[in-house]
């Protein structure tokens, strides 16, 4: 018959992807990061980072959620944060990005997006997983050849966590606390942590777990997550992380709990 070739079946369009779910338990550390869209900048001048910051304070009080590190890059943020309740990550970020976007749309004339979708997040294991992304995020500005200290960098945690200068949003993690007797003690051996040389693996390691947003630890923690979870949060192994900051692995030290530019991609 004529023109039946023209009757064909509708092509059948694929399935998108679901969006895979965050892992998230309350008291279990995440690291977290946004990007700002097209990696374009989303803080321009101090007045941003102030705001930001002081958002930050505000909202984790609010949702109780306990800022360890942070860090604000010109087109990214990174922070490490341990929630109380499950959620509360999530009403923090999306009430964070509401209002700042608000901000700084008003203030530099602009409209539209400012962040690359979605943020991302891993949950973060006690001991040295934990030194690991707290140091990963510290060190950003000096990863992206920013500055040549880390203490040089107004816009993070380290100077508070290495040195001691004030900063209301910090409360420390009880890893960090394990460090030492004394706050000096936690310093000294926090900075001498950071500043040590940095296996290339652990950085891939830590980049890749935060794009796949799968748990950062080791094999017990991970078990422990899945069985909570009821799901796989990823890969069975990622070796074992580096030696802790006096030296001892994580599983023979007590104090340890058991248990672009280059900006663009730290």
């Amino acid at each position: 018959m004529r023109g039946v070739g023209k009757l064909a079946h509708p092509a059948i369009k694929p399935r998108a992807m679901p969006r895979p779910q965050r892992l998230d338990l309350p008291d279990v550390a995440q690291h977290v990061i946004q990007r700002g869209n097209d990696r374009r900048a989303c803080f321009v001048e101090d007045a941003d980072y102030c705001l930001y910051r002081g958002l930050v304070g505000e909202l984790s009080q609010r949702e109780g959620c306990a800022v360890h590190a942070y860090v604000l890059m010109t087109n990214h943020v990174h922070l490490l944060l341990t929630p109380s309740a499950k959620g509360a990550v999530a009403r923090l970020m999306q009430a964070l990005g509401r209002r700042y976007v608000r901000h700084f749309n008003d203030r530099h004339g602009r409209t539209g997006t400012l962040w690359e979708g979605r943020y991302k997040s891993c949950l973060v294991d006690a001991g040295n997983h934990l030194l690991q992304c707290q140091r990963y995020v510290e060190l950003n500005p000096l990863r992206a050849a920013m500055v040549a200290d880390p203490a040089d960098y107004p816009w993070s945690s380290h100077r508070h966590n290495a040195f001691g200068s004030p900063d209301p949003l910090i409360t420390p993690h009880r890893t960090i606390l394990a460090l030492g007797r004394d706050v000096e003690e936690r310093r000294l051996a926090y900075r001498a942590w950071t500043m040590a040389r940095v296996d290339p693996e652990e950085l891939d390691a830590i980049r890749r777990h935060i794009r796949r947003q799968h748990a950062y630890g080791a094999d017990p923690f991970r078990a422990t997550v899945e069985r909570l979870l009821g799901r796989a949060v990823g890969p069975r192994r990622i070796g074992r992380p580096a030696t802790a900051a006096r030296g001892k692995k994580p599983d023979s030290d007590p104090r340890f709990d058991p248990g672009f530019a280059p900006e663009s991609r730290l």
